[in-house]
């Protein structure tokens, strides 16, 4: 195993380290091949499998200023900001999407070049700043703690609205931002994140969710998990997801646990949840949790937009290449666009 290189890594991140092959005849008791590797001592191997970027390496044709900045030293969770240098819609203020990036809360990072590219060029057309924020991973930190860093990261977004906020540090992009149009979002294990960073308690009121492919779990077996468990065209087969929720859950917790499904929150209300963008991919293990979370949520009273990409497996829009991928890669960016502008024009005639 080769270390990561950390030449291309952003603000502090120990968890972006990786080391050399464990010398020690420990038993590996979990691993996703080519991913992780976990042993009986807790030394965990993450493999490099997407070149990690700066933040100055911005795609081409991505009109955005891109930075990177510190939310939380004590837990090292840090953010890449991009915005918009020519938005797509005439306007002074830009929403913000705080963005969450995947990996089954165990890989991933906000400088993966996928990301990187994904959210530069999401920035540009939907005509909004994106802050992808870099969380703590699993199984080193288990759940609650990348839900406890969501949580973090969007009341560290409303300080830079208030007078406590570094007048100078962040004025580059908080200059640009409309902070009465806030959104939350991520995909896979990122979008879980954002469902349970606004679903707290205490979190900060935001205008919509933004869910592509969230990795929502449970024991029983659906239809979509049993046709697709294997399917060559997606990035997430079935026993990967469970071996990722092993790894993501509190020790001894089984997949019907509420941070695993929603669903199964014992008295939960959704009364108050912001409307929500749900998007499903066609051939993903997901797409039945998906449709049913999105149907309970219509039951609670909860407006969902629930768009589907026909022909194409989970997180196709970072990790597939296809020109399927790509074709539909731009449809769900225009996609995501149409559904803020509707927030905001529903809020500007007092419907919201």
């Amino acid at each position: 195993m080769t270390r990561r290189k950390m030449g291309a890594t952003s603000p502090a991140d120990p968890k972006l380290k990786n080391h050399h092959h464990h010398q020690h005849h420990v038993p590996v008791i979990e691993e996703i091949e080519g991913l992780i590797r976990v042993y009986a001592d807790g030394h965990v191997e993450r493999f490099p499998i997407m070149p990690q970027v700066l933040s100055t390496a911005l795609p081409t044709n991505a009109e955005v200023q891109c930075e990177d900045t510190i939310i939380d030293r004590s837990t090292h969770v840090w953010a890449r900001i991009y915005v918009p240098n020519n938005p797509t819609h005439d306007r002074e203020k830009l929403p913000l999407l705080v963005y969450f990036h995947g990996g089954g809360f165990c890989v991933g990072s906000a400088a993966w070049a996928c990301y990187h590219d994904f959210l530069a060029r999401l920035a540009s057309v939907a005509g909004c700043i994106v802050v992808s924020v870099n969380y703590r991973l699993a199984p080193e930190h288990r759940l609650p703690a990348a839900y406890d860093d969501g949580l973090t990261a969007l009341k560290w977004v409303r300080r830079q609205r208030g007078d406590d906020a570094n007048p100078g540090e962040q004025s580059w992009w908080r200059s640009r931002c409309d902070f009465a149009s806030v959104f939350v979002g991520g995909d896979s294990a990122g979008a879980c994140i954002a469902y349970n960073a606004v679903a707290a308690r205490s979190a900060p009121r935001v205008r919509g969710l933004v869910l592509i492919h969230p990795f929502f779990g449970g024991e029983a077996r659906t239809a979509s998990e049993r046709r697709y468990a294997r399917e060559p065209n997606s990035a997430l087969s079935l026993s990967a997801s469970d071996a990722y929720w092993r790894m993501a859950l509190p020790a001894g917790a089984g997949r019907d646990h509420p941070w695993c499904d929603p669903l199964m929150a014992a008295g939960k209300s959704w009364r108050g949840m912001p409307a929500m963008f749900v998007g499903v991919a066609e051939i993903d293990v997901l797409r039945d949790r998906n449709a049913e979370f999105c149907a309970a949520m219509r039951r609670a009273g909860v407006g969902v937009v629930q768009v589907m990409s026909a022909g194409v497996g989970h997180a196709f829009h970072v990790l597939h290449s296809s020109q399927l991928a790509q074709q539909r890669r731009r449809e769900l960016m225009l996609q995501v666009k149409d559904f803020i502008l509707n927030r905001e024009l529903e809020a500007n005639l007092f419907i919201d």
